[in-house]
């Protein structure tokens, strides 16, 4: 049976992406975090007066989430070319998580707003508080697909 399967060659160009790993994940990432701002343009765009400013906060501390998980590298985690600093490894390892709990901390209070001020209060249109999920979501997925898609190259 594994004779067949070493025979078998794949026919997808994406089982074949190779060098251009990078190149696709830096698209995808940046696909999903303009998508995620594009839905909360949106929303505000066509229902501002539903739309408080301080929701906003959530989109923002997401997007400082995103530089702050994406600016330690892996060899910086495993403590591999990190040559100096007064917290060293321990600081990188400090840094991403506290930018991991950004991200799930603005995902986590959209999905309050969502629910506390669009669904349960019944409000008369419920695209505002959608949008304002889908955008920490996109851009917490986005976060993801940057620093786990790549590979990075010592």
């Amino acid at each position: 049976m594994s004779s067949y399967f070493e025979n078998f060659e794949p026919s997808c160009v994406w089982f074949e992406i190779g060098e251009k790993r990078n190149i696709l994940a830096s698209m995808l990432a940046g696909t999903l975090f303009s998508v995620g701002w594009w839905f909360i343009i949106d929303a505000h765009a066509k229902y501002p007066s539903e739309m408080p400013s301080a929701y906003h906060l959530c989109g923002v501390f997401g997007t400082l989430s995103l530089f702050m998980v994406n600016s330690v590298t892996n060899a910086q985690i495993r403590g591999e070319g990190y040559n100096g600093g007064y917290l060293g490894t321990r600081g990188a390892k400090g840094w991403l998580f506290i930018g991991f709990v950004m991200g799930f901390a603005a995902v986590i209070a959209a999905c309050w707003i969502l629910f506390a001020d669009f669904v349960a209060a019944e409000a008369k249109h419920h695209w505002p508080g959608v949008g304002l999920f889908l955008q920490n979501i996109f851009i917490f997925l986005g976060s993801l697909a940057y620093k786990f898609g790549r590979i990075e190259e010592l």
